[in-house]
């Protein structure tokens, strides 16, 4: 946090409040699609763990028979259309550069479910309710789009970073107050096994008591070779040193983890987030950790979709396949599904 810009935090602020207000009041219009909407997102720019909740959330609503769409506006795209269709397909692909790089990565963990890149986040649900029968929607980093009416907003914040409204843009990564979470009715804490949640829990009970709060941690599913695409043991890894690099919202993050998950860790680099990789920077990268003893390099799922194409390692490059595991995961789907059955839900 940079407190020089303390004082234009306070004029952010302002703007927030003014926002919310005119919304509130009907001078910017809120509109509704046909289906209910689940808004996964979050206070900060980034760096919580959006995305794999965003996944979660559709596997639970798929494993209860319902039909999710994923609308998202695709940070990073280089595609300048207004409208991308990513529809269902069995080992479906997407280009990161082409689409941005989460909804790449959720293309490709969620086969079934149509992704629509879209701004106007109305305009794509009503597509995907015309084109493939959806009745539900995930509004990816929504929280802040109060352009469309939800009936859930699942707020994610991060056990590891604290949020103070002195945190607010351009002084920090807040892009609210705490009064925000006011909205919310369900909050997820990641990365309670690197922090401690309890501090948040408490601004969550004093904000909004109704709101109900889950914990969850960042497991670690598979290790996947990034030139072949196939999966590795992670026990030779384990055995070995290893370097670590990553373009997240929150890179200590992912650093903490490797060394969680109980790899032997020798150097670090950290990138920007959305990094779009060069081939350049990930020879720079090998030669770095040959020179640190490194026998692989780690990365994350949405860094390695971001790589050229054409590119090919001197070293192993081994993306980290990562899931969100809620630790009352029968309570936290319970309460989820519980705002979809509600009367006004059958319509």
């Amino acid at each position: 946090m940079n407190p020089l810009w303390l004082p234009l935090s306070t004029g952010f602020r302002l703007g927030v409040e003014l926002r919310h207000a005119a919304y509130k009041r009907g001078w910017f219009k809120t509109r509704r699609l046909s289906r209910p909407v689940i808004s996964v997102g979050n206070l900060t720019a980034g760096g919580t763990g959006k995305t794999p909740l965003v996944a979660l959330v559709a596997k639970t609503l798929l494993r209860h028979g319902w039909r999710p769409s994923i609308l998202t506006r695709g940070y990073g795209r280089s595609s300048h259309a207004d409208l991308l269709v990513v529809p269902p397909a069995p080992a479906r692909r997407a280009e990161a550069r082409e689409v941005g790089d989460e909804p790449a990565l959720l293309a490709g963990a969620l086969p079934e479910v149509p992704l629509i890149i879209c701004a106007d986040r109305f305009r794509g649900g009503s597509v995907a309710e015309k084109r493939f029968a959806v009745d539900v929607h995930i509004l990816d980093d929504g929280f802040q789009h109060l352009a469309l009416a939800r009936d859930v907003d699942l707020v994610v914040l991060d056990a590891t970073q604290p949020l103070s409204d002195r945190r607010l843009f351009p002084a920090g990564r807040q892009r609210e107050p705490l009064s925000a979470l006011k909205r919310a009715q369900m909050v997820v804490i990641t990365r309670v096994a690197s922090g401690d949640p309890k501090p948040l829990e408490e601004t969550i009970s004093r904000i909004q008591p109704a709101a109900k709060s889950f914990r969850s941690s960042t497991e670690l599913l598979t290790l996947v070779d990034v030139a072949s695409g196939k999966a590795l043991p992670g026990e030779e890894i384990r055995g070995q040193r290893v370097a670590a690099f990553c373009g997240i919202g929150n890179p200590r993050a992912f650093f903490a983890d490797v060394q969680r998950w109980g790899f032997n860790l020798v150097a670090e680099d950290a990138f920007s987030d959305h990094h779009v990789y060069t081939g350049q920077e990930l020879h720079r990268l090998v030669a770095s950790a040959r020179k640190n003893g490194a026998a692989a390099l780690l990365t994350t799922e949405k860094d390695a979709v971001k790589f050229p194409r054409d590119w090919r390692p001197g070293l192993p490059i081994v993306a980290c396949v990562i899931a969100a595991q809620i630790l009352a995961a029968e309570e936290f789907e319970k309460t989820l599904l519980a705002f979809l059955a509600r009367p006004e839900m059958a319509e």
